[in-house]
Protein backbone atom coordinates (compact mmCIF):
# COMPACT_ATOMS: atom_id res chain seq x y z
CA UNK A 1 0.00 0.00 0.00
CA UNK A 2 1.29 3.25 -1.27
CA UNK A 3 2.00 6.08 1.80
CA UNK A 4 0.48 9.71 1.32
CA UNK A 5 3.93 10.34 0.70
CA UNK A 6 3.77 8.32 -2.39
CA UNK A 7 0.21 9.24 -3.51
CA UNK A 8 0.85 13.13 -3.10
CA UNK A 9 4.27 13.03 -5.61
CA UNK A 10 1.97 10.88 -7.67
CA UNK A 11 -1.15 12.78 -8.04
CA UNK A 12 1.68 16.11 -8.19
CA UNK A 13 2.83 14.70 -11.26
CA UNK A 14 -0.83 14.12 -13.15
CA UNK A 15 -2.07 17.73 -11.95
CA UNK A 16 1.42 19.00 -13.09
CA UNK A 17 0.69 17.36 -16.64
CA UNK A 18 -2.85 18.52 -16.65
CA UNK A 19 -4.20 20.73 -19.56
CA UNK A 20 -7.47 22.19 -17.41
CA UNK A 21 -7.23 20.78 -13.97
CA UNK A 22 -10.41 22.34 -11.61
CA UNK A 23 -11.22 20.96 -8.08
CA UNK A 24 -14.31 20.67 -6.03
CA UNK A 25 -14.70 21.36 -2.17
CA UNK A 26 -16.36 20.97 0.31
CA UNK A 27 -17.01 21.49 4.40
CA UNK A 28 -14.31 19.35 4.91
CA UNK A 29 -11.86 21.96 3.91
CA UNK A 30 -12.91 24.79 5.90
CA UNK A 31 -13.35 22.41 9.41
CA UNK A 32 -9.60 23.63 9.55
CA UNK A 33 -10.88 27.18 9.61
CA UNK A 34 -13.28 26.33 12.46
CA UNK A 35 -15.98 25.92 11.05
CA UNK A 36 -18.33 23.18 11.92
CA UNK A 37 -19.23 20.50 9.36
CA UNK A 38 -23.30 19.48 8.71
CA UNK A 39 -22.35 16.14 8.15
CA UNK A 40 -19.23 14.94 9.98
CA UNK A 41 -18.87 13.15 13.22
CA UNK A 42 -19.86 16.48 15.20
CA UNK A 43 -21.60 17.71 12.02
CA UNK A 44 -24.66 20.18 12.61
CA UNK A 45 -27.16 17.72 11.45
CA UNK A 46 -25.62 14.79 12.70
CA UNK A 47 -25.76 16.81 16.52
CA UNK A 48 -28.58 18.45 15.86
CA UNK A 49 -31.27 16.17 13.60
CA UNK A 50 -34.11 19.19 14.81
CA UNK A 51 -31.92 21.91 12.91
CA UNK A 52 -31.83 19.93 9.56
CA UNK A 53 -35.93 19.75 10.04
CA UNK A 54 -36.05 23.05 9.99
CA UNK A 55 -34.19 23.58 7.05
CA UNK A 56 -35.95 21.81 4.77
CA UNK A 57 -38.39 24.22 5.71
CA UNK A 58 -36.87 27.56 5.04
CA UNK A 59 -37.34 28.01 1.53
CA UNK A 60 -41.17 26.65 1.74
CA UNK A 61 -41.18 29.69 4.34
CA UNK A 62 -39.48 31.75 2.29
CA UNK A 63 -41.57 31.65 -0.36
CA UNK A 64 -44.73 31.94 1.51
CA UNK A 65 -43.99 34.75 3.46
CA UNK A 66 -40.46 36.51 3.08
CA UNK A 67 -40.98 39.10 5.39
CA UNK A 68 -41.47 36.23 8.40
CA UNK A 69 -38.75 34.02 7.17
CA UNK A 70 -36.22 37.48 7.62
CA UNK A 71 -37.74 38.28 11.33
CA UNK A 72 -36.95 34.45 12.22
CA UNK A 73 -33.46 34.65 10.43
CA UNK A 74 -32.66 37.85 12.20
CA UNK A 75 -33.78 36.75 15.83
CA UNK A 76 -32.60 33.47 15.97
CA UNK A 77 -28.56 32.71 16.13
CA UNK A 78 -27.39 31.26 12.78
CA UNK A 79 -26.58 27.55 12.55
CA UNK A 80 -22.85 28.42 11.64
CA UNK A 81 -22.24 31.56 14.14
CA UNK A 82 -21.02 34.50 12.67
CA UNK A 83 -19.34 33.63 9.51
CA UNK A 84 -17.31 36.75 9.11
CA UNK A 85 -14.81 35.93 12.16
CA UNK A 86 -13.47 33.25 10.47
CA UNK A 87 -9.82 33.03 8.38
CA UNK A 88 -8.63 30.98 5.26
CA UNK A 89 -6.82 28.04 5.95
CA UNK A 90 -3.86 26.59 4.24
CA UNK A 91 -6.01 24.35 1.69
CA UNK A 92 -7.98 27.82 0.60
CA UNK A 93 -4.49 29.17 0.27
CA UNK A 94 -3.12 25.99 -1.70
CA UNK A 95 -5.72 26.04 -4.02
CA UNK A 96 -5.51 30.47 -4.36
CA UNK A 97 -1.75 29.59 -5.83
CA UNK A 98 -1.99 26.21 -7.61
CA UNK A 99 -4.58 28.53 -9.46
CA UNK A 100 -2.13 31.60 -10.03
CA UNK A 101 0.51 28.81 -11.11
CA UNK A 102 -2.54 27.94 -13.81
CA UNK A 103 -2.76 24.03 -12.10
CA UNK A 104 -5.79 24.92 -11.26
CA UNK A 105 -8.39 26.40 -13.53
CA UNK A 106 -11.08 26.95 -11.63
CA UNK A 107 -12.73 26.08 -8.09
CA UNK A 108 -16.28 24.86 -7.52
CA UNK A 109 -17.29 24.76 -3.53
CA UNK A 110 -20.54 24.08 -1.78
CA UNK A 111 -19.16 26.63 1.03
CA UNK A 112 -21.04 29.62 1.86
CA UNK A 113 -18.41 31.01 4.00
CA UNK A 114 -16.89 33.31 1.30
CA UNK A 115 -13.41 31.92 2.45
CA UNK A 116 -12.03 30.75 -1.22
CA UNK A 117 -12.48 34.68 -2.71
CA UNK A 118 -10.74 35.86 0.45
CA UNK A 119 -7.49 33.56 0.22
CA UNK A 120 -7.51 35.07 -3.81
CA UNK A 121 -9.54 32.34 -5.76
CA UNK A 122 -10.45 33.46 -8.77
CA UNK A 123 -12.29 31.86 -10.81
CA UNK A 124 -14.44 30.34 -8.40
CA UNK A 125 -17.91 28.90 -8.84
CA UNK A 126 -20.23 28.67 -4.97
CA UNK A 127 -22.29 26.11 -6.02
CA UNK A 128 -24.82 27.14 -2.94
CA UNK A 129 -24.28 30.60 -2.50
CA UNK A 130 -22.45 33.31 0.04
CA UNK A 131 -23.36 34.18 3.48
CA UNK A 132 -22.43 37.85 2.68
CA UNK A 133 -24.89 38.24 -0.40
CA UNK A 134 -28.14 38.27 -0.87
CA UNK A 135 -29.90 36.96 -4.50
CA UNK A 136 -33.53 37.86 -6.06
CA UNK A 137 -35.05 34.89 -7.49
CA UNK A 138 -36.87 36.88 -9.78
CA UNK A 139 -34.32 38.67 -11.94
CA UNK A 140 -31.24 36.82 -10.28
CA UNK A 141 -29.70 39.99 -9.64
CA UNK A 142 -27.27 40.09 -6.50
CA UNK A 143 -26.07 42.33 -3.70
CA UNK A 144 -23.41 42.64 -1.03
CA UNK A 145 -25.09 42.20 2.06
CA UNK A 146 -23.82 45.16 3.32
CA UNK A 147 -25.64 47.09 0.95
CA UNK A 148 -28.74 46.42 3.53
CA UNK A 149 -28.89 47.44 7.00
CA UNK A 150 -31.17 44.13 8.19
CA UNK A 151 -31.01 45.07 11.89
CA UNK A 152 -32.11 48.64 10.94
CA UNK A 153 -34.86 47.16 8.86
CA UNK A 154 -35.96 44.58 11.57
CA UNK A 155 -36.54 47.42 14.33
CA UNK A 156 -38.15 49.95 11.52
CA UNK A 157 -40.31 47.07 10.60
CA UNK A 158 -39.13 47.20 6.64
CA UNK A 159 -38.69 43.48 5.86
CA UNK A 160 -37.89 42.00 3.53
CA UNK A 161 -35.21 43.77 1.60
CA UNK A 162 -36.41 45.03 -2.02
CA UNK A 163 -34.24 43.89 -5.12
CA UNK A 164 -33.69 47.52 -6.50
CA UNK A 165 -33.91 45.88 -9.75
CA UNK A 166 -37.12 44.19 -10.00
CA UNK A 167 -38.83 45.05 -6.84
CA UNK A 168 -39.19 41.52 -5.44
CA UNK A 169 -37.67 40.54 -2.39
CA UNK A 170 -34.40 39.13 -1.88
CA UNK A 171 -33.16 35.69 0.50
CA UNK A 172 -29.96 34.82 1.25
CA UNK A 173 -27.59 34.15 -1.50
CA UNK A 174 -27.52 30.61 0.16
CA UNK A 175 -29.37 27.61 -1.37
CA UNK A 176 -31.82 26.33 0.93
CA UNK A 177 -32.85 22.82 0.46
CA UNK A 178 -34.96 21.76 -1.90
CA UNK A 179 -34.33 25.05 -3.36
CA UNK A 180 -33.41 24.59 -7.66
CA UNK A 181 -29.50 25.55 -7.90
CA UNK A 182 -29.34 28.70 -10.01
CA UNK A 183 -29.40 28.13 -13.64
CA UNK A 184 -26.22 29.86 -14.48
CA UNK A 185 -24.37 28.35 -11.65
CA UNK A 186 -25.48 24.70 -13.08
CA UNK A 187 -24.87 25.32 -16.20
CA UNK A 188 -21.25 26.19 -15.43
CA UNK A 189 -20.26 23.85 -13.27
CA UNK A 190 -21.35 21.42 -15.58
CA UNK A 191 -19.71 23.17 -18.25
CA UNK A 192 -16.44 22.80 -16.15
CA UNK A 193 -16.60 19.38 -15.18
CA UNK A 194 -17.25 18.17 -19.10
CA UNK A 195 -13.97 20.22 -19.83
CA UNK A 196 -12.17 18.77 -17.04
CA UNK A 197 -8.69 16.48 -18.07
CA UNK A 198 -8.10 15.94 -14.14
CA UNK A 199 -10.12 17.13 -11.08
CA UNK A 200 -9.15 17.39 -7.62
CA UNK A 201 -11.84 16.82 -5.09
CA UNK A 202 -11.17 17.78 -1.53
CA UNK A 203 -13.38 17.52 1.87
CA UNK A 204 -16.79 16.53 0.98
CA UNK A 205 -18.99 14.01 1.47
CA UNK A 206 -20.10 13.22 -1.97
CA UNK A 207 -24.04 12.84 -0.78
CA UNK A 208 -25.39 15.45 -1.44
CA UNK A 209 -26.70 16.50 -4.50
CA UNK A 210 -26.54 17.49 -7.48
CA UNK A 211 -23.48 18.73 -6.65
CA UNK A 212 -22.34 14.72 -5.60
CA UNK A 213 -23.04 14.32 -9.22
CA UNK A 214 -19.98 16.51 -10.48
CA UNK A 215 -16.70 14.09 -10.26
CA UNK A 216 -19.53 11.12 -11.92
CA UNK A 217 -20.18 14.18 -14.86
CA UNK A 218 -16.41 14.72 -15.25
CA UNK A 219 -15.27 11.08 -15.40
CA UNK A 220 -17.74 10.15 -17.60
CA UNK A 221 -18.29 12.57 -20.08
CA UNK A 222 -14.36 13.97 -20.18
CA UNK A 223 -12.53 10.64 -19.13
CA UNK A 224 -11.34 12.58 -16.14
CA UNK A 225 -8.80 11.56 -13.43
CA UNK A 226 -10.45 12.43 -10.26
CA UNK A 227 -7.91 12.88 -7.08
CA UNK A 228 -10.14 12.75 -3.46
CA UNK A 229 -8.33 13.88 -0.56
CA UNK A 230 -10.72 13.84 2.77
CA UNK A 231 -10.75 12.63 5.90
CA UNK A 232 -12.32 9.33 5.16
CA UNK A 233 -13.74 7.71 2.80
CA UNK A 234 -16.43 8.79 0.97
CA UNK A 235 -18.98 6.93 -2.17
CA UNK A 236 -16.41 8.16 -4.47
CA UNK A 237 -13.94 6.26 -2.90
CA UNK A 238 -16.06 2.59 -2.39
CA UNK A 239 -17.71 3.49 -5.81
CA UNK A 240 -14.69 3.57 -7.73
CA UNK A 241 -14.71 7.02 -8.99
CA UNK A 242 -11.87 8.51 -7.36
CA UNK A 243 -9.01 6.81 -9.44
CA UNK A 244 -6.32 8.31 -5.94
CA UNK A 245 -7.70 8.87 -2.57
CA UNK A 246 -5.36 10.71 -0.31
CA UNK A 247 -6.91 10.39 3.60
CA UNK A 248 -5.50 13.27 5.67
CA UNK A 249 -5.87 16.37 6.70
CA UNK A 250 -7.01 18.80 3.38
CA UNK A 251 -4.62 21.26 4.29
CA UNK A 252 -1.53 20.14 5.00
CA UNK A 253 -2.14 17.88 1.75
CA UNK A 254 -2.57 20.41 -0.32
CA UNK A 255 0.21 22.17 0.64
CA UNK A 256 2.54 19.65 0.38
CA UNK A 257 1.18 19.48 -3.40
CA UNK A 258 1.78 22.78 -3.95
CA UNK A 259 5.34 22.30 -2.73
CA UNK A 260 5.94 19.19 -4.90
CA UNK A 261 4.54 20.64 -8.05
CA UNK A 262 7.13 23.88 -7.18
CA UNK A 263 9.93 21.09 -7.23
CA UNK A 264 8.42 19.46 -10.45
CA UNK A 265 8.24 22.29 -12.03
CA UNK A 266 12.20 23.79 -10.98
Amino acid sequence: MKTNGEKIKKVSQVLAAASYAIALTGAGLSTESGIRDFRGKNGVWTTDPEAERKAYQSFAKFKRDPKAHWIERLTTPALLGDLSGFEPNRGHLALAELESMGIIRAVITQNIDNLHRRAGSINLIEYHGNYSKLRCMNCASKYERSQFNLEDMLRDDLLPPICPNCGQALKLDIVFFNEPIPDAVAAKSISEAWECDVMLVCGTSATVYPFADLPLNAKQQGGAIIIEINAEPTPLTSGGISDYFIQGSTGECLTRIVQEIKRIMT
